[in-house]
């Protein structure tokens, strides 16, 4: 396994973790810690594609970082 695969693997388990937890109750997928976990582990998959590239899989990781992204600016202005 070489280190890009290795960064988005780790980049998957952040997000399956955050998934998971927000379905046991365990995690607020709304809060800032699930929307932090989403967005850097898609961060992390989107980094490892820049050395073996697939298209579908930047699409799927770029709209989820979008996703967390938005939610991280609707609860800082929230805050506010």
């Amino acid at each position: 396994m070489t280190l890009p695969d290795l960064f988005g693997v780790i980049g998957v388990a952040l997000m399956l973790v955050a998934y998971a937890a927000g379905q046991l109750g365990r995690l607020d997928m709304t809060r800032a810690p699930a929307l932090l976990m989403n967005l850097a582990g898609s961060l992390m998959v989107l980094g490892s594609l820049t050395f073996k590239f697939n298209l579908s899989a930047a699409l799927m990781e770029g709209a989820w970082a979008l996703v967390a992204l938005y939610g991280l600016v609707r609860l800082a202005a929230r805050r506010r």
